[in-house]
């Protein structure tokens, strides 16, 4: 039996299957605007790579946001979908804490804090800052300007992770506990202890109320394109 993992609320769109603790299984996309036309054939992927059919999947667990507003409705259908159809619970974890688990679970000797951003336009990311222990501060849409973590990093070391890390660069690198790591990747391999855990607690998500976390409302813009909207 194995648990399903979907990640599609940042530009990557990634799968994996945690089986006790380990992913047997995984498959990842970092082209842009790729998540509806690949997710479906992912999923079939891993599963077969695995040797199991749909049938053995425990419980489908889904990258819940902040992100992509796209991504996340991308996931969260497939996501539902599949429980429905196999009578398995749907699980939830937010996208910033798997980014940090997923570091910690790859750098077992690493102690000091994890910043997951996540791009979120022009100067503005949605971050969290994380320990190994517990959430130092929870998810928040950030303007990112100088100084502005200077309360966590006068602290000791951050690492920032995730695409919208790079906006802060310029601004922080100069401070000495400001820590960079150029080849992290968000994938739904970060999100299997925590998938895990929920699953044993029956911590489940009702399959027809639950929505992802935007932490801002979508809004959506007249369309350009010559021929769509009015004029």
């Amino acid at each position: 039996m194995a648990i399903l993992l979907i990640e599609t609320a940042t530009s990557v769109c990634s799968v994996a299957l945690e089986q006790e603790g380990l992913i047997i299984s995984a498959k990842h996309s970092a082209d842009a605007n790729s998540h509806s036309s690949v997710l479906s054939s992912y999923i079939n992927d891993i599963v077969a790579q695995a040797g199991i059919g749909m049938g053995d999947l425990e419980a489908v667990c889904v990258s819940s946001g902040p992100g992509s507003y796209t991504g996340l409705r991308i996931g969260t259908s497939t996501a539902k979908g599949l429980c429905y159809a196999l009578q398995i619970p749907l699980l939830a974890v937010p996208t910033t804490q798997a980014m940090a688990c997923h570091y910690y679970r790859n750098h077992p000797d690493y102690n000091g804090m994890v910043c997951a951003m996540i791009d979120a336009r022009r100067m503005e990311c949605y971050a969290a800052i994380y320990n190994r222990e517990t959430v130092l501060r929870d998810v928040v849409a950030d303007i990112v300007e100088p100084h502005i973590y200077d309360e966590y990093l006068d602290r000791g070391e951050v690492l920032f992770v995730g695409d919208g890390a790079a906006k802060t660069r310029p601004l922080l690198q100069e401070h000495p506990n400001a820590r960079y790591d150029d080849s992290f990747v968000v994938s739904a391999e970060g999100m299997a202890d925590m998938a895990r855990q929920k699953l044993k607690n029956a911590d489940f998500e009702d399959l027809a109320y639950f929505e992802p976390f935007y932490l801002k409302e979508f809004i959506a813009k007249k369309s350009t394109v010559r021929g769509l909207g009015r004029d």
